[in-house]
């Protein structure tokens, strides 16, 4: 039985437990949202993107989340600068090719609405009068992938939000909160899923602990 973490990580909040600056330099941490000694995250999200955080005190399950090789598809909502158009779309769905190499094909479709609350700060609009809403799953994890893809297709990033990682997802989870899951079926570290465990190794029952804010 493994514990796993559900958080919303906000904008501009470190996705670790410490800063090395001091005083007024200070940046925000996890520690300022949940306090549950011997976690830690499985994976990071940047300092200014928001979204989904999964921590655990499973060495296993941490590994079977974050390492490259088990491949668990990654899906953000990203607001960009401008209007892609269907080429610019294709060409995340087919791969583009970046400064590290060629990136996996994505997947990727417009939004008509984000379904998200406005990010604090929200965007000026008189300096970003006309963006869009796009939803883009890819299964890796490079530096600062989704928006150097974007830009490579000529729509920088403004806002990034993950939304889901393999099974898990943020619903209902405002930015701050947090809620607890017990996977009753052990994650196996080969990516295989134990006996009574989903496909993909989804947990075969979870908790129901209601969102927590931080303290």
């Amino acid at each position: 039985m493994s514990t796993l973490y559900l958080l919303h990580k906000p904008y501009r909040m470190l996705s670790q437990f410490t800063d090395r600056a001091a005083g007024a330099a200070r940046r925000a941490t996890l520690a300022d949202i949940i306090r549950v000694p011997g976690i830690y995250p499985a994976g990071r999200l940047d300092h200014d993107s928001e979204g989904l955080l999964l921590l655990s005190d499973d060495g296993e399950l941490i590994h079977r989340i974050s390492h490259p090789r088990h491949k668990q598809p990654k899906t953000y909502r990203v607001q960009v600068e401008g209007v892609p158009d269907d080429a610019a779309l294709e060409a995340l769905r087919r791969g583009v090719t970046l400064g590290d190499g060629p990136t996996r094909p994505a997947k990727v479709r417009r939004l008509d609405a984000s379904g998200l609350a406005e990010r604090d700060p929200p965007l000026d609009p008189r300096r970003h009068p006309v963006t869009t809403w796009l939803e883009l799953t890819i299964s890796e994890g490079r530096n600062r992938q989704v928006r150097r893809m974007t830009a490579h297709v000529g729509h920088p990033t403004l806002r990034l939000v993950r939304i889901a990682i393999g099974p898990w997802r943020l619903d209902g989870l405002a930015p701050g909160e947090w809620r607890r899951e017990t996977l009753h079926a052990p994650v196996k570290p080969q990516g295989h899923p134990a006996k009574g465990a989903g496909r993909g190794g989804k947990p075969a029952s979870r908790g129901h602990a209601k969102p927590r804010r931080g303290r």
